[in-house]
């Protein structure tokens, strides 16, 4: 199993380590100390479990926790907060486990083992994971598509069309009923209208109110920024 820590305390990061290297098969990918970096991070990378803190800096661990729970492919999240008024809040994501601080020993080295009982049960349960592809209509033809050759998604009434290097297509249903098939790693609702994958922008224009236009690279066309959604677009993009 592969994970990563989200702990802006030395000290706290060090004793976990320490649990998680004596007691446990998984292997620490990282150490963060703010949200936005772990957002990053996870973006590119694929992990299996997030230590997370509540009270860290620029995203806070439980806005953190909704944003991953969003995902297409999920890690488990184990809470490891002082913070015992936000547990209700944690296990409406699903979090896997919450532990208070500080805590005892049996009972960081249980909740270990339970995650290594449940990676073992996955990995010899087969699986076909057809998630990375989605059927679009071309005239008469069924296209299936590659998520990761999507560029920008837009809204037409009841119709959602989409853009790839290789043309447009179609998916009859809303741009809202498309966007919850998409994995939200790589893909952002950018505007009522539109979706991106922000993998694909080349360009970032500022336009009128605070908003942006985005350019991607091998299509035509440009992507809007609502203003409404200018706040988590420049956390995503790590703008300043």
């Amino acid at each position: 199993m592969r994970g990563i820590i989200v702990e802006d305390e030395f000290l706290a990061r060090e004793e976990l380590k320490y649990f998680i290297s004596n007691y446990s098969d998984i292997k620490i990918e990282g150490e963060f100390e703010d949200g936005i970096e772990v957002l990053k991070f996870i973006q590119q990378n694929d992990v299996d479990v997030i230590f997370l803190d509540i009270n860290v800096p620029y995203l806070n661990g439980i806005i953190l926790g909704q944003n991953i729970s969003k995902f297409k492919k999920k890690p488990d999240i184990v809470f490891i907060t002082a913070y015992k008024e936000y547990a209700v809040e944690a296990f409406e994501i699903e979090a896997f486990d919450y532990i208070l601080k500080p805590y005892h020993e049996d009972r960081i080295i249980s909740m270990l083992r339970k995650l290594e009982l449940k990676d073992k049960h996955n990995i010899e349960k087969p699986k076909i994971n057809l998630d990375r592809k989605v059927n679009l209509q071309e005239g008469e033809k069924i296209i299936v598509v590659d998520l990761d050759e999507i560029y920008y998604c837009l809204a037409k009434e009841r119709i959602t069309h989409v853009f790839t290097k290789k043309g447009e297509y179609s998916a009859n249903m809303s741009i809202t009923e498309f966007y919850e098939k998409l994995p939200k790693d790589k893909f952002f609702r950018s505007h009522r209208s539109y979706i991106v994958n922000i993998t694909k922008i080349k360009e970032i224009i500022p336009w009128f109110n605070n908003t942006y236009n985005l350019k991607l690279g091998d299509v035509e066309g440009e992507v809007p920024v609502s203003r409404s959604n200018i706040k988590v677009f420049k956390e995503i993009m790590n703008i300043t």
